[in-house]
């Protein structure tokens, strides 16, 4: 897109300037919610690793005092599959509710025999790599253990619930999970371990950070963020020049549904720069909960939301609208599945659609029509349809909801 396309860089603009105007009142918003909601791990790192360490020491000797008085040892956390345990707000997305109900993993209790010596182990592990300042991998984790953990999603869920029960963010455990997203575009940074990458570089974009949260250096002259569903379509673009036409830019993609890393990195491009952030997903039911997961984040993980939602984000596309408008062919449409249905039924249910009511609308459709359809369906246009026609004219033209 040439610096002469004024009409493109001029919606753009406009959009940058709304978009800044509602982002100063969310931030007046969180200064003091923030303080209530957010986890209470310092920021600083020295401090956030004694805050760690204490918190691990008094839940210890919580434990030694109850065996010494003749008690069994109980853990208590939020139940975070709990629906009750969330509330919605525009201005922050999903976040923790006053009402919390909560689980707890009895020592006594047989059932729990297995859990309660699974967290205590992965307390250990967390407490000496916080200890030496040292991190270590979820599945590295795992695999020193197998026969304990049984599966890698035993493991993730203990970790999640840990951080949770300590009220500290999953990354102050040590405990990381690998990325797998892709950045790509006009983005410079310093990683965590000093080293300098300028994502503009590899062909094929630059893996996320594993430590997201303690990059700096952050340096782009983007114009918008492009969030793309699908690593496909990430790479289909940038074969394209996506990047290169519509410079400057910044394109990220979780690869389906979006580790933390990636999430954070979105929410952290959004508070650095002021641009507007897009998300473009399959227009279909599953596509649009990944969209959600974005700017209003999860209930699982609704107690780090401050540090991963983008509540300005816009859907570009594909809209179920947009299928009916450019006349996709019916051969390229695919039909809607049980669970599509499903998911559409429930995402109609959320609270977040209610303050989302052009949102609203084009789930319906998925519901009327029936049908759905993959971002790839639009290259049946033309190869390029996408890249030189759909994007570019989606923001020159405001199409975006």
């Amino acid at each position: 897109m040439t610096e002469g396309d004024i009409n493109f860089w001029d919606s753009l603009e406009t959009l940058g300037h709304e978009l800044l105007h509602r982002e100063r009142g969310i931030v007046q918003k969180r200064q003091p919610a923030t303080e209530k909601n957010k986890l209470a791990t310092p920021e600083d790192g020295e401090s956030s690793r004694r805050h760690v360490l204490r918190a691990i020491e008094r839940l210890t000797e919580t434990m030694i005092v109850a065996l010494s008085n003749g008690h069994s040892p109980v853990l208590t956390y939020k139940d975070r599959g709990k629906s009750s345990n969330v509330s919605f707000d525009e201005d922050f997305g999903v976040v923790p509710s006053d009402t919390i109900a909560v689980k707890t993993v009895d020592f006594s209790a047989i059932k729990s025999t297995t859990k309660f010596a699974r967290t205590l182990q992965v307390l250990a592990i967390s407490y000496r790599l916080v200890q030496t300042n040292t991190y270590s991998t979820k599945r590295d984790v795992f695999y020193n253990d197998t026969k304990l953990f049984g599966t890698q999603r035993v493991l993730d869920t203990i970790v999640d619930d840990i951080a949770c029960m300590l009220k500290v963010p999953r990354h102050s455990l040590h405990i990381l999970a690998t990325s797998k997203g892709c950045v790509a575009g006009d983005l410079t940074l310093v990683d965590s371990d000093g080293s300098f990458l300028d994502c503009s570089v590899a062909s094929g974009g630059t893996m996320v950070p594993a430590h997201v949260q303690n990059i700096t250096n952050l340096h782009s002259n983007a114009k918008f963020v492009l969030v793309v569903e699908k690593d496909a379509t990430f790479q289909k673009l940038l074969d394209d020049g996506f990047c290169r036409k519509l410079s400057p830019c910044i394109m990220v993609t979780g690869k389906g549904v979006p580790d933390l890393n990636t999430r954070m990195l979105v929410h952290k491009l959004w508070k650095a720069f002021h641009i507007p952030v897009f998300a473009l997903v399959d227009a279909d039911p599953h596509g649009m909960e990944i969209m959600c997961t974005y700017k209003y984040g999860s209930m699982a993980l609704s107690h780090e939301s401050h540090n991963l939602t983008v509540p300005t984000l816009k859907w570009l596309g594909v809209l179920p609208s947009d299928i009916r408008r450019l006349c996709i062919q019916e051969d390229v449409l695919l039909p809607m599945n049980d669970s599509d249905r499903a998911k559409a039924r429930e995402l109609l249910g959320r609270p977040y659609l209610s303050a989302e009511p052009l949102w609203k609308r084009e789930l319906e459709e998925f519901l009327t029509r029936d049908r759905k359809a993959e971002i790839q369906s639009l290259i049946s246009i033309s190869p390029t349809f996408l890249t030189d026609v759909y994007i570019p004219n989606k923001i020159k033209f405001g199409g975006w909801i």
